[in-house]
């Protein structure tokens, strides 16, 4: 039997660390992902979001008494002591400078969003390259049962709306924060190649139409009203299908099973090119929104 990876989390500041250190290293969990076992970590913090700010010090609390997780205060003494590193930092404004200091070959998952600008996610990526650091980026929703198999590989759909809920925050950059979830699945259904982006903003919902470069149309509905339901119409050439994303298996521990691949074999799921489309896609959503409803062109 292959050893397990020994995992290294950075940033203990979103409820994923706590889920995800469970799939991995409870046994006896009904979903548990082998292959990798989270033994340390680096909890952080950003003090420009209160949603890092106000809950690192709890989920740091619960992954040492509960998982007896070595603390580290230094990122570069973490990777060296490390097979592979979740970047979980809830605040993507963080994730450019913590991976400057663990892009050392070692491959990287990083929680979405990959980064919070074009600018920002090109220069992680470009790192990536020159230090030959693989890395992975993606929300779970894009692998929850009832999404994952609604296109097949090769064959993108022709047209999507994915749906899903997009609150808005006051210290957190537009569609960024929960927007990125819809996005996700509307790139697995169609793929990349969006050239523009026109996004109108409602008081329930905000509207992202993009034009993608061969003449379809992907539509991100980001709503705000009580449900927590993610989603999306998918137009095939043999038909439509609806479906919504289901929690049973849990989108975590499937989403899991491809992050071990990858750390087993430091190839990604998902290319990096598609990757930094889906960032370009929500900074023009969020730039088009702020004047308007203007069609802004997607950063290529």
């Amino acid at each position: 039997m292959q050893t397990p990876l020994k995992i290294g989390i950075v940033g203990l500041d979103t409820s994923h660390c706590v889920a995800f250190t469970e799939l991995f290293n409870d046994e006896h969990h009904p979903h548990h992902v082998p292959g990798a076992r989270v033994v340390a970590a680096y909890p952080g913090g950003s003090e420009m979001f209160s949603l890092s700010r106000d809950r690192v010090q709890g989920f740091t609390k619960t992954l040492r008494e509960k998982y007896d997780l070595k603390l580290y205060d230094m990122l570069s003494a973490l990777i060296r002591d490390v097979d592979a590193i979740l970047l979980e930092s809830v605040d993507g404004r963080q994730h450019l400078e913590q991976f400057r200091q663990l892009a050392m070959g070692k491959p990287v998952f990083i929680d979405k969003p990959l980064a919070t600008s074009t600018a920002e996610a090109r220069a992680l990526l470009e790192i990536a390259e020159e230090t030959h650091t693989p890395v992975m980026s993606a929300s779970a929703l894009r692998y929850a049962a009832g999404i994952a198999n609604l296109v097949a590989p090769g064959a993108p759909a022709l047209a999507c709306e994915a749906y899903g809920p997009a609150p808005i925050l006051e210290d957190y950059p537009g569609l960024f924060w929960y927007g990125i979830h819809s996005a996700e699945i509307l790139f697995a259904m169609m793929g990349g190649g969006c050239r523009a982006v026109r996004a109108l903003s409602y008081p329930a919902a905000d509207i992202v139409i993009g034009e993608w470069a061969d003449g379809r149309l992907g539509i991100l509905n980001g709503t705000r009203i009580e449900s927590h339901t993610f989603g999306c119409v998918v137009h095939r050439a043999d038909g439509t299908r609806a479906s919504v994303a289901g929690s049973d298996p849990p989108y975590y521990a499937l989403l899991l099973k491809q992050v071990v691949s990858f750390l087993q074999t430091g190839v990604s799921p998902i290319l990096p090119e598609e990757t930094f489309e889906i960032i370009a896609f929500l900074e023009a959503a969020d730039l088009s929104k702020a004047q308007g409803g203007k069609l802004m062109r997607v950063v290529e």
